[in-house]
């Protein structure tokens, strides 16, 4: 277990002659799965990714990066669990959550001659995970920190829904699914059930159920999440006995932000379900 002093998160830099081409990429709360002796090791937490070139005036030296980078990792207290080659069909089984989401850190896993190695430091407050895959020109590198999930999302009552769709028409709620997924997490259950009370209480009242998503991946299945997600919405109001003819279902991605996509907390509100009245 490691109790070395740790500076600013991801704890790790790059060494001199080398660079990230464009800014690095955090994420506040994502999960990745790390390789470990040919199994995938799902870490939910905190990311940083980091696509790693030579600066202008110098060359890739996969060893110097290698050495550099183990020399770190030791001086935290952590060591090499894995070094192997990922599977094409594995990689492109995680879907685009994975190869899209993390494409800035992933590196050139679908060679056959890059092994991806996997470094592991155990701390009481959350194990650090580092995966390092490189190839003769290129390397990629993700640092995860395990977080348990904190909620974010507040819950609006009947009644501040009522008073927010009477003032402009529309609100925003914020309910969890699933990663990448249309499932409706536990926690966001009685949001739902908040909707199905004004609906009872206001038999008149129609709404549209309008999905929304930040702009992480591809837009194409952004949409097509985003339109899934309302559905999945619409079929938990009529299973609480909402007529289907008072509700209908829209996606439209990361078409239509309310905050910086920038940043992570500004994600997290572009992440919505928004209850429109018709």
């Amino acid at each position: 277990m490691s109790t070395a002093t740790l500076g600013d998160f991801p704890y790790i830099s790059l060494p001199p002659g080398y660079m990230s081409n464009g800014e690095p990429e955090t994420k506040r709360f994502a999960r990745f799965p790390f390789w470990v002796k040919a199994q995938a090791h799902w870490v939910e937490g905190r990311f940083y990714l980091v696509n790693v070139y030579p600066d202008e005036e110098g060359e890739y030296n996969p060893y110097e990066l290698l050495r550099n980078l183990e020399a770190q990792v030791e001086q935290i207290g952590g060591s090499k669990v894995s070094d192997e080659h990922i599977p094409y069909e594995t990689v492109n089984g995680w879907g685009e959550e994975i190869t899209m989401g993390f494409l800035k850190g992933l590196g050139d896993v679908y060679s056959e001659d890059v092994k991806v190695k996997t470094y592991l430091v155990r701390r009481n407050d959350g194990n650090i995970w580092i995966h390092f895959a490189q190839g003769t020109t290129q390397g990629g590198i993700i640092v995860g920190q395990e977080k348990a999930f904190q909620q974010t999302a507040q819950l609006l009552p009947a009644s501040e829904i009522k008073k927010q769709l009477d003032a402009v028409g529309k609100v925003a709620l914020q309910v969890n699914f699933a990663t990448d997924k249309t499932d409706v997490l536990p926690d966001s259950l009685p949001q739902i059930e908040q909707v199905a009370a004004l609906l009872k209480d206001d038999p008149s009242l129609k709404l549209a159920i309008n999905g929304h998503t930040d702009n992480t991946g591809d837009a194409a299945h952004n949409q097509q999440l985003s339109e899934e997600r309302a559905k999945a919405v619409v079929v938990l109001l009529t299973g609480k006995g909402i007529d289907a003819a008072r509700l209908s279902a829209a996606g439209f991605g990361s078409a239509r932000p309310v905050a910086d996509n920038g940043t992570g907390e500004g994600k997290a509100k572009n992440r919505r379900v928004e209850l429109v009245k018709r």
